[in-house]
This record gives structure tokens, C-alpha cells and sequence, in this order.
């Protein structure tokens, strides 16, 4: 009987090493990465805990453990994003030349509508948004996540970076130019589903 109690037991000792391994050998490029995609230092590396937090909990094999974590830290990313309303919403969502008897994009994708359709349109977009803003180049994805998500003024901005308000408002102009453009297929494809 002493035998088959500690074999759970070193079972639960190698899965404890192997987390400490993993979490050891991929925590810096992680933070990094996530820092590459909010502003917030503190943010960072609370996403980092909770990804780290839902690796040490997860009952499913994992079979690419970095694969796994980078996916899982760029859906927290996301979900940080979408807790914070996005102001921009008017600029992305311009109407443009739409029926009147067209649903409103804006409405579809922000709606608190708890709908199958609604969140799956809604987990859409925040997914592409989050691809486009890969896509722009770091200072202009920091400017337009410090100026809209977060709500910081370019003056902040520009104290915090030393960086000139004529050159935020530039980047951040490119990024919204970017993302409009990055998100009107998107549009048209819900629009026209």
C-alpha cells in the first residue's frame, strides 16, 4: 500500500518540475511579447501571471508548451482589450454609404446583447483587431493603445516618452488608418452575411 501512495506523489513532484522548467525557460520572452502589445507595465505582467496561473491548472495534456502559452497570453491580451471600451469605435465603425435597412456594425460588435451570433461576432472582431494591431509598426501601436484603450492624453503620452503631440498624433493617425482599413473587409463581411 505505501508503494501506490507515492506514486501520485511523484507524479505531482515531476509535473511541478516540469511547470517550474517550462515557466522558467519562457517567462522573459513571454513578458516581452506581452509587453510588445500593452502599454502597462503592471498589466504585462499581471497577464503573465494569469497565463501562467492557467498553465499550472490545466487537467489537458499539453503538448507544445510555448506554442500553448504564447496562444494563451495573446487571448488574455485580447480580453484586456475588450474590457476596456474602445473610444474609437465612431472613427473604425464610420458608416459610409450603408442602406438604411442595414444592421448598425458598431451596435453588432459592442452590443452587451449576450446572443450566440452577438458574441461570436464580437469575439471576431476584438481577434482581427487585435492581428491588425500587430500589423502596425510599435510606435504607432503604443500611441493608439495608450491614446484610446487606456484614455491618455497626448500631452501624458508626450511627457511620459519625450516624444513631440505633433509626432503622437502622426503615428496614432497611421494606426487608425491602418485598422480602418485592416477591419473594413471584416465590416463588409458581417454586414453582408
Amino acid at each position: 500500500m505505501k508503494d501506490v501512495l507515492t506514486i501520485p506523489t511523484a507524479m505531482a513532484i515531476e509535473k511541478n518540475n516540469n511547470l517550474t522548467a517550462t515557466i522558467k525557460s519562457i517567462s522573459r520572452r513571454l513578458l516581452s511579447f506581452i509587453r510588445q502589445r500593452v502599454t502597462n507595465e503592471a498589466d504585462a505582467e499581471d497577464i503573465l501571471q494569469d497565463v501562467f496561473y492557467q498553465f499550472a491548472g490545466s487537467t489537458e495534456p499539453i503538448e507544445q508548451a510555448s506554442g500553448w502559452l504564447y496562444r494563451v497570453a495573446k487571448n488574455k491580451i485580447t480580453d484586456s482589450y475588450r474590457k476596456k471600451k474602445l473610444p474609437l469605435a465612431e472613427d473604425i465603425f464610420t458608416p459610409g454609404s450603408l442602406e438604411d435597412d442595414m444592421p448598425d456594425w458598431k451596435e453588432m460588435v459592442l452590443s452587451a446583447d449576450g446572443t450566440p451570433e452577438t458574441e461570436y461576432l464580437r469575439n471576431l472582431f476584438w481577434e482581427e483587431l487585435q492581428h491588425a494591431l500587430d500589423e502596425v509598426p510599435e510606435e504607432q501601436r503604443m500611441v493608439f493603445i495608450q491614446n484610446e484603450i487606456e484614455g491618455l492624453s497626448f500631452k501624458d503620452i508626450s511627457e511620459q516618452t519625450k516624444v513631440p503631440i505633433a509626432t503622437l498624433i502622426s503615428r496614432k493617425r497611421y494606426a487608425v488608418l491602418h485598422l480602418r482599413s485592416r477591419l473594413a473587409t471584416l465590416r463588409e463581411e458581417i454586414i453582408n452575411y
